[in-house]
């Protein structure tokens, strides 16, 4: 079994996990200011992602341009994407992610704590929340057993063009009710840097 594999029902009955469906998980974020160059690719790029419309263009045309800025952005976090992250291969917790932001400079080996997992769908964020929700177990796991734990680790699913955030507290997994669109990229960045320096 890995990350890919999981249902929402794993996630409630392997883990124990609380699901609160019906909260705002950011109500009142201020705008981020997207710096113009971003800005001017996702104009020329979200038409061309959308056009080939496959899971790994929407990735590397949207969601890898906006996560790279924010994190030269926010100096104190490092990014990677597409890295084995195998935590705990008997529970299942193992497999490839899309991206991990950790709150570390260090850029040439993942270190604790890692803030968020963003798990990159083609067109059903719905799909992708057991996935990424069992990276975030394994992203908890893993800062714990770094002695590096935090109390709340994020997800995101996003299609590229949609993004949803996720929570996971302890054993309490929330899912926002809000999706994020792409035309908003403000919202989006304004999140992953509040996240990111809380």
């Amino acid at each position: 079994m890995s990350y890919s594999d999981f249902t929402l029902g794993d996630l409630k009955d392997r883990f124990q996990l609380e699901f609160t469906e019906d909260e705002p998980l950011f109500p009142a974020v201020p705008d981020y200011e997207v710096p113009m160059e971003l800005a001017a690719i996702l104009r020329e790029f979200i038409p061309l992602a959308l056009a080939i419309d496959t899971e790994k263009a929407r990735s590397e045309l949207i969601v890898a341009p906006l996560l790279a800025k924010l994190k030269l952005s926010l100096k104190e976090i490092s990014l990677f994407s597409g890295i084995e992250f195998n935590v705990d291969t008997e529970a299942g917790l193992s497999g490839r992610c899309d991206f991990i932001l950790s709150k570390s400079r260090e850029q040439y080996r993942l270190d604790a704590p890692i803030l968020v997992m963003v798990e990159a769908k083609n067109d059903n964020i719905k799909s992708g929340i057991p996935q990424c929700g069992a990276e975030m177990i394994a992203a908890q796991r893993f800062n714990a057993e770094k002695n590096n734990e935090i109390k709340t680790i994020y997800g995101c699913v996003t299609t590229g063009s949609l993004w949803r955030f996720l929570k996971l507290t302890e054993k309490n997994f929330y899912i926002d009710t809000s999706e994020y669109h792409i035309q908003m990229p403000e919202k989006i960045m304004a999140i992953i840097a509040l996240i990111a320096s809380g």
